[in-house]
């Protein structure tokens, strides 16, 4: 698989993630459901206008934002970026 840009913004109790084309998005959920951090997302939604999907994770107990950070980083297909404000 190609490497593909993520871009995660913390917001509160939860990141906004947003991956670049809805194939991807799957894909990286799947990778995530992997990890025993990872419990739940909210559905996957298509950015009108553009080839990017979105979704949020809601932290816990076992995944704070910088856990988080870390699990995509360790990913080789991820590129992971700062989505700006």
């Amino acid at each position: 698989m190609n490497p593909f840009c993520v871009w995660i913004r913390p917001s509160g109790g939860n990141c906004r993630v947003r991956v670049d084309s809805i194939k991807n998005a799957r894909w990286l959920l799947d990778r995530l459901s992997r990890s025993f951090v990872f419990k739940s997302s909210e559905p996957i939604n298509e950015d009108q206008g553009s080839s990017c999907s979105t979704f949020r994770v809601p932290y816990s107990s076992q995944i704070c934002h910088r856990t988080f950070e870390r699990l995509l980083g360790a990913i080789p297909e991820v590129k992971l970026m700062l989505d700006p404000a």
